[in-house]
């Protein structure tokens, strides 16, 4: 019987003891020999659920990453923390799953991207959404031709009242922005994935902090600190790619709207759609149609990656979500952050 796959996770906190970890307790084919994180009681919490021996928790990634029976490391960090321990795994033979977005900025992905085709092992990045069961639909849709040329996008990521109250998510040092880069990575990404991903040459954008820091401001999750509260509450931004379509996209912790809103609508020659709910509209015989999906399976998303990630590795496929795709929506995070911040479009390398 094959062995298992091998894996350490750095970063044990609320995403990996809620998503990754129960996943690859779940796959029968992996196995967790080794965990890191810098707070000690977390360590311990995690260890002595996961039956790990004491010498295999560890408080710097650095010696973790000595051991030689890990393939593959799992990167739960915070975002500031993403870089290091993805070159330093990639360049100690490991496979690297890091969780989004890839990196503070593309800079620090590019250097991510070659560590990966320096080492010859595989880097994927933990963009979720790419298992939803209607966003594989659409895709089979557009595979198929049914959208024709996808000229436009609108890509939303809205909250009405949505701060998270705790971690970093309001640190610019340590996040490297707001919502644009928190949650508005995730239908960036997905929609960048159902067009084909298109080359991106100049973004425009503007971000706002109207609420974040106003003390009383009310939050579902409660309150936050105020004080310092460093990012932006709402960003919109537009994209302008190489092929001629364009993309709209809007990202708010914070905006007087009526509800959460998370979706992208497409744009085609033969076909428009939006993904949530999913619906196609088209015209046929002179006849406009509205396609409205009525049975979608449910998808456990999170627990979907790790075992496309377990699955890449055991039979050498390529990473789900390579590098290099996570690299070009972080060029256009970028770019919208710069030219919020300069005033005027920027052009993306």
């Amino acid at each position: 019987m094959p062995k298992k796959t091998k894996l350490a996770v750095i970063g044990t906190g609320s995403i990996a003891q809620s998503k990754h970890i129960p996943a690859y307790v779940k796959h029968p084919d992996a196995e967790i020999i080794a965990i890191c994180d810098i707070n000690p009681e977390t360590l311990e919490k995690v260890g002595n659920e996961l039956g790990l021996d004491k010498k295999y928790r560890f408080l710097d990634y650095n010696d973790l990453l000595k051991m030689r029976e890990i393939e593959a490391v799992d990167i739960c960090t915070p975002n500031c923390v993403h870089a290091d321990p993805t070159i330093r795994a990639l360049n100690a033979g490991k496979h690297v799953i890091v969780e989004k977005p890839i990196a503070m900025n593309a800079e620090e992905a590019t250097q991510m991207c070659a560590a990966a085709k320096k080492s010859g092992k595989k880097l994927m990045v933990a963009q979720c959404m790419r298992w939803r069961s209607d966003g594989r639909a659409l895709k089979r849709f557009i595979e198929a031709g049914d959208m024709g040329e996808i000229y436009y996008a609108r890509v939303q990521a809205l909250r009405r009242r949505g701060v998270p109250s705790w971690g970093v998510f309001i640190d610019k040092e340590k996040q490297g922005g707001g919502p644009l880069i928190d949650i508005g990575v995730h239908i960036l990404d997905l929609t960048l994935w159902l067009m084909g991903h298109p080359r991106p040459i100049a973004a425009s954008g503007q971000c706002y902090t109207k609420f974040g820091n106003k003390h009383g401001t009310f939050g579902v999750w409660g309150p936050w600190d105020y004080d310092n509260f460093t990012v932006e509450d709402f960003a919109t931004g537009l994209v302008r790619f190489e092929n001629g379509a364009t993309m709209v996209i809007e990202s708010s912790f914070c905006a007087n709207i009526e509800k959460d809103i998370l979706n992208t609508a497409l744009l085609g020659t033969e076909g428009g759609c939006e993904l949530m709910p999913l619906k196609m509209f088209r015209e046929e015989r002179q006849t406009l149609l509205d396609v409205t999906a009525v049975s979608l399976p449910q998808v456990n998303t999170h627990e979907a990656e790790i075992f496309g990630f377990i699955d890449a590795i055991r039979s050498d496929k390529p990473s789900p979500v390579p590098g290099e795709e996570a690299l070009m929506t972080t060029k256009i995070l970028d770019a919208i952050y710069k030219s919020s911040d300069e005033g005027k479009e920027v052009r993306i390398k």
